[in-house]
This record gives C-alpha cells, sequence and structure tokens, in this order.
C-alpha cells in the first residue's frame, strides 16, 4: 500500500538523481538526503524509500561480518565454506582454522571462476557455488574484507568475513 503511494509521483527519484550532481562511490547517503523532504511529507513512503529504493543501490549483504560464535556455529554445522586468504607460510607460522580451505588473497578471483574439480585438485576443498555461503577469513580482518569484496563482484550472494581473524580466533581458543 505505502509502495503504490510513492509510486504516484512518476519520476521522482530520476530527478533527484540528475538534480543531486555527481554520486558518490555509494549513493544511498545521497539519495537519503534527497529523499528526507519527500519522506518527512509523504510518512507512507518511509519504508518503501528506504529499503526498495536504498537496497537496491547495495552490491553487499547488510551485514558482512561474523562474529567468533558464530563461525563456530556456521563450522560446526557445516553450513558455510571457510576461506582463509592468508599465505600458506602465514598458515604453517601461525596455524589456521580447522576446516577452512587456503586461498591466498591474489588468488581468491581466479580461483572462483575455476571449475568445481580444478578448485579441488588446486586448493583441497569443495569449490562454493555462488548461492553457498562464504566466510573469508585472514590474520586480522583487512585481506578477508578484500577477498569479499572479490567474491561480490563474480556474483557470490552470501559472502562474509571475520574481521577478527586468526588473531581473534586464537584469543578466544585459549581463553
Amino acid at each position: 500500500m505505502a509502495l503504490r503511494k510513492c509510486w504516484r509521483f512518476p519520476g521522482m527519484v530520476p530527478r533527484l538523481l540528475l538534480t543531486s550532481g555527481a554520486l558518490p562511490v555509494s549513493p544511498a547517503p545521497v539519495l537519503r538526503h534527497s529523499l528526507s523532504g519527500f519522506v518527512s511529507s509523504h510518512p507512507g513512503c518511509t519504508y518503501a524509500v528506504s529499503t526498495v529504493l536504498l537496497r537496491s543501490f547495495s552490491s553487499a549483504p547488510p551485514s558482512t561480518d561474523v562474529t567468533y560464535e558464530q563461525l563456530k556455529r556456521l563450522l560446526a554445522a557445516r553450513k558455510a565454506a571457510v576461506i582463509d586468504v592468508r599465505e600458506p607460510w602465514e598458515l604453517r607460522e601461525y596455524g589456521f582454522i580447522p576446516g577452512s580451505i587456503n586461498v591466498p588473497l591474489g588468488q581468491v578471483s581466479t580461483a572462483l571462476q575455476l571449475e568445481p574439480q580444478d578448485f579441488k585438485d588446486k586448493y583441497g576443498g569443495e569449490m562454493p557455488q555462488q548461492t553457498d555461503n562464504i566466510v573469508f577469513t585472514c590474520l586480522a580482518g583487512i585481506r578477508s574484507k578484500t577477498a569479499l569484496e572479490a567474491a561480490t563482484s563474480l556474483g557470490y550472494k552470501d559472502v562474509q568475513h571475520y574481521p577478527g581473524g586468526w588473531q581473534d580466533w586464537m584469543k578466544n581458543e585459549q581463553g
């Protein structure tokens, strides 16, 4: 019902986009600012504008961070492919999260485009499908965020990262 009311104002969104000037990398703040007067004068459209329109500009899921507890549950239930994007020497020297697959960051984009058997032969684990839940991890959450962005750009839908990385994992496992 609220959505139907909003569409009675044809051309409103295109006009706002055109008059707002160049859009930044993330257009949501510009739209939110540009539409604030419209939404306040049409309260029935609040949900439609903030949810329907602004979500269409997002290329990543709303929440991409996974906590230690969430990661433990995902691993125990085998509900996610956990990909560690550190270099192999880092895993040998520091350790790794049991059940994770090592795909160094520089190889993530190429690896996620391999044939499933080639992925398994090279990385020793099942290749995640584009609809599978994937959690990227690294040492401290920087490289895993980059891997998440690479996977999202390749069309993977349910991607997350563990911002605490190996450092947080070890702290929680020892404590």
